[in-house]
């Protein structure tokens, strides 16, 4: 396992049977950041074996599959326990550029906000692909849900390309595990005036086909679970609750 030297940034990847991907992504964002904490989330493939062989990221394990909101909150927790100043997020699914870490490494150097998300829709964003329509559909309406009763001016509310601050995340108090993770998160960070900016990434999907699991692949339940969780945010934190279509 490596050694973590620079305490300032930390990379998280939230891995689950990622085996295609797994050893070219872990190859190129090394070439831009020198601490990389793998979260593998259950994987059955073989994951596990390719992680063991490597000695220049640190890997946490779960035994049985806990969601993609547990891996954030875990990696949260893991950086903080390590004393990093800032973690970026980034999926493993080549979905997120490594060539653009960088650009989120220069958003830390200039201090001024709290969040650095990454957007796929901002005008300088690269659209190397046409998303999923029933993607886009919900990205669409969760966004101006967000924008409209947090007050944020965001474009696009469920890129897992960020960087945060640790000392804003916290304050911060999560308990959703599930894709549904980023509304709590944007509640979370709006109730604690922490301060936003996006940034323009490329919009990739090298696989429009894969699965939420379960009912969620159903793009109308899906709408309907993040709804509850928006609401149920809302209310942890004292807000009145939204009247949304």
């Amino acid at each position: 396992m490596m050694s973590l030297t620079d305490k300032k940034v930390l990379l998280a990847i939230p891995v689950y049977n990622e085996q295609e991907n797994l050893a070219a992504v872990l190859d190129r964002v090394g070439q831009y950041i020198g601490n990389v904490l793998v979260i593998d989330d259950g994987s059955t493939d073989e994951s596990k074996l390719i992680l063991a062989g490597r000695r220049d990221v640190c890997v946490v394990s779960h035994r049985k599959n806990c969601g993609y909101g547990k891996t954030i909150i875990q990696a949260f927790h893991f950086a903080a326990g390590c004393g990093f100043e800032w973690l970026i997020t980034m999926d493993c699914d080549l979905q997120h550029e490594p060539g653009q870490i960088p650009d989120f490494l220069c958003a830390i150097e200039n201090n001024d906000c709290d969040v650095i998300s990454g957007s796929r829709y901002m005008p300088a964003s690269v659209r190397n692909d046409s998303p999923p329509p029933d993607r886009q559909k919900i990205n669409k309406i969760v966004t101006r849900w967000i924008n409209e009763k947090l007050h944020l001016n965001l474009t696009d509310a469920f890129c897992g390309f960020r960087a945060c601050r640790m000392e804003a995340v916290a304050q911060l108090e999560f308990t959703e595990t599930g894709y549904a993770f980023p509304l709590e998160f944007w509640v979370q960070m709006a109730h604690h005036q922490q301060r936003v900016r996006e940034i323009p990434v490329d919009l990739i999907y090298n696989d429009p086909h894969r699965h939420f699991g379960g009912e969620l692949d159903n793009p109308d339940i899906r709408l309907s679970h993040y709804k509850e969780v928006f609401d149920n945010a809302l209310r942890k934190v004292g807000w009145e609750r939204p009247a949304l279509t």
